[in-house]
């Protein structure tokens, strides 16, 4: 049987609570609002939280934030100026001839917070960042949140983003999604942790034929196979499209781990001399030729850079032939960004109960 969580067991509690209050404060509702019944008065108020919160991408902390977005919503609505009255100024008016109504709405408020923590205290992804493109071209995958194939490719469910379970861009979260195909109703599934890195080794790394990437993802798999809870470990996202899934694009990042808590994505790129930065066929050029070439190729090195940082606001550390010559000093410094940042702490009402009885 699994363990309950003595938070949630906390806030179910605090929740049963509330809703006896709410319950006691029904009678003079019902007499100064005009309301006949409970299941109205909840929809009245539930019914308006999408339309006072950008539930997609606001994350909230505490209930009492989440009462003062809402309020903020509710007035500013109430505000504007219409031709005719709508649900939104009776609803603004009611409150303001009824002190019960406005009780029962804070703590209304309150509950739903409660209800719906995990979802609204999660720390997601932007809606255009809840989508990568990865490998080569022809070879090439989709990494969703919220998969669904309409209208002949895949999207995002963007209205579920923030229902997701798993740690976003986790090894967890490819479990749940799968690598979906571009232009066709096809997923790369995986069975299990094992049956993932298996795949990321040997087709998503492999393609890319460095030496370096190899070693690499050899770490990283070892990294996951040791984790306490291996689902819980941040992907190393190999060969980040620049352009996403357009045909034709600029550039790929070698490597690129992103955590969604901390705000932080970043890229790892590769660069031997050798494939970065000598320069083939130099006999019979004048210096300055080979001077111009090799400023062309740095130009372009640092552009890539600035540009997914611009684009995909990714800081990319670049390992030259020093820090490649040493695989295991090279993965410790990824590895660093590999442990996902924890949730931010919140008030435990467990902890208040256990203290003040």
């Amino acid at each position: 049987m699994a363990k309950r969580d003595p938070e949630k067991t906390a806030r179910n509690k605090e929740i049963a609570e509330l809703t006896g209050k709410l319950r006691g404060i029904l009678p003079n509702v019902f007499k100064q609002t005009g309301y006949k019944t409970e299941a109205t008065v909840n929809a009245t108020i539930g019914s308006k939280s999408d339309s006072f919160i950008d539930l997609k991408h606001e994350v909230i902390n505490s209930s009492e934030e989440f009462i003062q977005i809402w309020l903020q919503g509710l007035k500013a609505e109430a505000d504007t100026d219409r031709l005719y009255p709508n649900a939104i100024d009776e609803l603004w008016q009611k409150l303001q001839d009824s002190r019960a109504f406005q009780d029962y709405l804070l703590i209304f408020l309150r509950r739903s917070y409660l209800k719906h923590y995990d979802e609204l205290s999660k720390a997601r992804p932007l809606t255009e960042q809840a989508e990568l493109w990865i490998g080569q071209n022809s070879a090439d995958w989709g990494l969703l949140v919220t998969p669904r194939f309409a209208a002949g490719d895949w999207e995002n469910d963007v209205s579920e983003i923030r229902h997701f379970q798993p740690r976003y861009w986790s090894i967890g979260h490819v479990l749940e999604t799968g690598l979906v195909v571009p232009g066709k109703k096809r997923r790369q599934r995986f069975s299990d942790v094992d049956a993932y890195l298996e795949f990321f080794q040997n087709v998503l790394v492999r393609a890319n034929k460095s030496s370096h990437g190899d070693a690499l993802a050899e770490r990283y798999v070892t990294h996951v196979q040791k984790a306490a809870n291996p689902e819980e470990v941040l992907l190393l996202i190999p060969e980040l499209r620049y352009a996403g899934r357009a045909a034709k694009h600029e550039y790929r990042l070698d490597f690129c781990i992103i955590d969604v808590a901390a705000g932080t994505r970043v890229g790892f790129e590769l660069s031997p001399w050798s494939s970065h930065g000598q320069l083939a066929g130099t006999k019979g050029k004048t210096q300055a030729e080979i001077n111009a070439e090799a400023s062309a190729n740095f130009a372009r090195e640092t552009r890539k850079l600035k540009n997914y940082f611009r684009r995909h606001g990714i800081t990319v550390l670049v390992f030259t032939d020093e820090d490649l010559a040493n695989p295991d000093e090279l993965f410790a410094e990824v590895a660093r960004y590999l442990t996902p940042k924890a949730a931010p702490r919140q008030l435990s009402l467990r902890i208040l109960r256990d203290y003040f009885r």
